[in-house]
């Protein structure tokens, strides 16, 4: 299947091929739905590219302007809440910001191949933003889009003038919870029911309900080569010397030599931890580290805000918009 291919192979793949292959939905009108040809239901400013064989949805702020790519953690969609506010607040600030699903989030398709999901992102990201015609831009991400922000910049420089990052996930306790969560249930899930069994997986469920094309994307999966991919990924979470992000030996952060700034993770924030972006701040020549411009405890109250509505509130990212000022201004030196 397309998307299931081997990280050599993927890897190989011409920009050029990109281009010409990439399939362009255009945005809805204004107030209406578009329904592509692939059965996506897009909304207002909302369009959809085919990259490595899978649709990307995307949609991008503002008219005028540098441009940012600005990306979530976990499988978030770019429609989470948190999100929006910092991204209006950036193009407030003159800019204009390019929110996207990446794959296996949201609208746009589910996919599996590369050395880890960080790295299938950022090869996402690169042939997004190449495609567009917009690189260099500037790259923000927090949480796992810090991951992929870093690697998306390590990998493909030429497309990055700027990087930002926050909320850092290392550590024994962040990395071992999110292999977990988003690797470990698949793989038991095909072990025992086979491919469907992706479909009693909730997460892929939620895939399926914004794009229903997923359902038979995963159905179609070769379950041998799944379980391969799955067990990269898997590895990736592992923690090991020289590796403070996870899946990313220390050297690569010698690939970034843009100006960078980090915002510091909080005291006791177990899943972002302090550590890890001070040694990131270490790691990468010239970069600029501040204090957080939230209260040094907002992830663990967010966390317990939203566990506490059964997980149907949603606010771990609600305090993002107050690092604005600080990115705008870091933006603007």
């Amino acid at each position: 299947m397309s998307e299931l291919v081997s990280e050599s192979s993927a890897g190989s793949e011409l920009v050029s091929e990109s281009l010409a292959g990439s399939e362009l939905v255009s945005e809805s009108s204004a107030g209406s739905e578009l329904v592509s040809e692939t059965g996506l239901s897009l909304t207002a400013g909302e369009q959809s590219m085919t990259i490595n064989g899978g649709n990307v949805v995307y949609e991008i702020l503002g008219d005028t302007g540098q441009l940012i790519a600005l990306t979530p953690g976990g499988r978030f969609s770019k429609d989470i809440p948190g999100l929006r506010p910092l991204a209006e607040a950036l193009v407030e600030g003159g800019y204009r910001v390019l929110l996207w699903d990446r794959p296996n989030c949201g609208k746009s398709d589910v996919q599996f191949y590369g050395q880890s999901e960080s790295h299938m992102r950022a090869e996402t990201l690169y042939k997004l933003v190449t495609a567009l015609g917009e690189g260099p831009c500037i790259i923000l991400g927090g949480s796992g889009g810090a991951r992929d922000s870093m690697l998306t910049t390590m990998l493909y420089p030429e497309i990055v003038r700027k990087l930002v990052v926050w909320n850092i996930v290392g550590g024994v306790y962040g990395s071992f919870v999110l292999g977990g969560h988003y690797v470990t249930p698949s793989i038991l899930a095909v072990r025992g029911l086979g491919i469907e069994g992706l479909l009693s997986v909730p997460e892929w469920r939620e895939r399926i309900e914004q794009n229903p094309a997923n359902r038979r994307r995963l159905l179609d999966l070769d379950v041998d080569e799944f379980l391969k991919v799955m067990l990269r990924w898997l590895n990736a979470f592992v923690p090991k010397p020289g590796q403070t992000i996870p899946g990313v030996p220390d050297e690569m952060f010698d690939n970034i030599t843009v100006p960078t700034l980090i915002i510091r993770g909080g005291e006791n924030d177990w899943d972002h931890p302090k550590r890890t972006s001070l040694e990131v701040h270490c790691l990468i020549k010239g970069s600029a580290l501040i204090e957080p411009p939230w209260p040094e405890d907002a992830w663990e109250r967010a966390g317990e805000r939203f566990a506490q509505s059964g997980g149907k509130t949603f606010c771990l990212f609600d305090t993002w918009v107050q690092a604005a000022p600080a990115i705008l201004d870091f933006l603007g030196k």
